[in-house]
């Protein structure tokens, strides 16, 4: 008899660049997860436990990433558009690369990334691209 695969494990066993559309992971445990590249559409990790997971190359589109924990979470070339990412904890994360952006959905202001709330006290974020993003913080106590 054979283990079901944890959510962890099922996304590790996808290869890379694999398309997941309407996936539900709210309550999972994705902590250390290593997808590769994985294309994500229209999925929930809304209090999702990410911490120190590695998501380099993977691609979001429209997904609730709320008040997601991704702490010291690798995320290197990650793109991020249409998401919501209000009161996620990006804190170490590093985020070198990553392009934060809207998707053209036909009516403004829809399809923009709001990061309302976002925590990225000691967060890399070099060469971080933002394109039309709702709430990016400009305070220094929040990034620092």
């Amino acid at each position: 008899m054979t283990t079901p695969l944890n959510a962890r494990h099922r996304l590790a066993a996808l290869p890379r660049y694999a398309a997941l559309n309407g996936e539900d992971f709210t309550g999972e445990d994705l902590a250390s997860a290593r997808p590769s590249e994985l294309r994500f559409t229209r999925c929930s990790f809304a209090g999702v436990d990410l911490r120190r997971a590695t998501l380099d190359g993977c691609w979001f589109k429209f997904c609730d990433l709320s008040g997601a924990d991704l702490r010291g979470a690798s995320l290197l070339g990650v793109r991020l558009s249409g998401c919501d990412l209000r009161d996620a904890d990006l804190s170490d994360a590093d985020l070198t690369d990553a392009k934060f952006g809207r998707v053209n959905s036909g009516r403004p202001p829809y399809g923009l990334t709001n990061v309302t709330g976002v925590r990225l006290k000691g967060a890399v974020l070099r060469n971080v691209q933002l394109d039309d993003v709702i709430g990016w913080p400009s305070d220094a106590d929040n990034i620092a």
